[in-house]
């Protein structure tokens, strides 16, 4: 791939975050910087240590494979590696890759001089992983709670989640975490089918401009949220929905306990049912 002339321009020393010049180099297209020294790093080994764990296990079928977290009776403790411990061994490998991506991403944008949109935005989903794998565990005092990395475990795990709190789908987080998902494909879908009519407009007919954009919107809906406020909007949407997902999961079972459908109570009760 041939370099674009502004490339030339930042590819000086400056902008890390840790390492100084040291790492400060790229590798074909590729940044690599501290964080992607760390990130290589931790991806290898954590890569590795499922290899290690599908072959101490009982199959090598990938649907089956199960690397599974420690007992319960483990509590915060570190556990064998047979029992649990690899769980843990990878969890730190998955969350120091993971921190590592997000932190490279901020090192480009300072090189690039843009914001910091990009690495705050994976960062998000960043979060709603370690929710699920530390911060939730942590509250109910066991590294047993949580998932368990494998495909058809995974899905068993969730489904057993779900059902310890009777239907899952009433949880109101959750139900706040969903929409933001399908609000966000909506929101995309209608931004990409629109940039993609403006600029694919019929034979022999000029391309369209922004205008053209805003005047449909304006005509189909009302109001057109611009070129820059449907970024905005979609941004706003993707990070809710991570957001609310780390929520939906984290107040279930450190915060409430019993079946999601009890929690409704207060609505049935409200006087104008009465």
């Amino acid at each position: 791939m041939a370099m674009l002339d502004f490339e030339k321009r930042y590819r000086v020393r400056g902008g890390t975050l840790i390492g100084g010049d040291l790492f400060d180099f790229w590798f074909g297209p590729f940044y690599v910087g501290f964080f992607g020294v760390t990130t290589i790093f931790f991806t290898a080994l954590g890569t590795l240590l499922i290899i290690y764990g599908a072959a101490i296990g009982p199959t090598w079928n990938i649907w089956q494979i199960n690397i599974a977290p420690p007992d319960l009776s483990y509590g915060l403790m570190f556990a064998p590696l047979a029992e649990g411990g690899l769980w843990q061994l990878i969890t730190i490998c998955a969350t120091g890759a993971f921190l590592s991506w997000a932190l490279r991403q901020a090192e480009i944008s300072r090189k690039l001089g843009m914001g910091m949109h990009i690495p705050w935005a994976y960062s998000v989903a960043v979060l709603a992983y370690v929710t699920l794998v530390i911060i939730r565990p942590l509250l109910l005092g066991a590294w047993g709670h949580g998932f368990p990395y494998g495909i058809f475990s995974h899905l068993d795990w969730v489904s057993n989640v779900g059902y310890q709190y009777l239907h899952f789908h009433y949880n109101p987080a959750h139900m706040i975490a969903i929409t933001f998902f399908f609000t966000t494909c909506l929101a995309l879908a209608m931004h990409g089918s629109l940039i993609l009519s403006v600029t694919n407009p019929k034979k022999g007919e000029p391309t369209k401009t922004s205008e053209h954009e805003n005047v449909f919107f304006r005509d189909f809906l009302g109001y057109s949220i611009g070129a820059i406020g449907i970024h905005r909007l979609g941004l706003f949407l993707a990070l809710s929905a991570g957001i609310w997902s780390a929520i939906c999961i984290v107040i279930s079972g450190p915060f409430w306990t019993k079946g999601w459908p009890e929690w409704w109570g207060w609505w049935l009760n409200l006087p104008i049912w009465r």
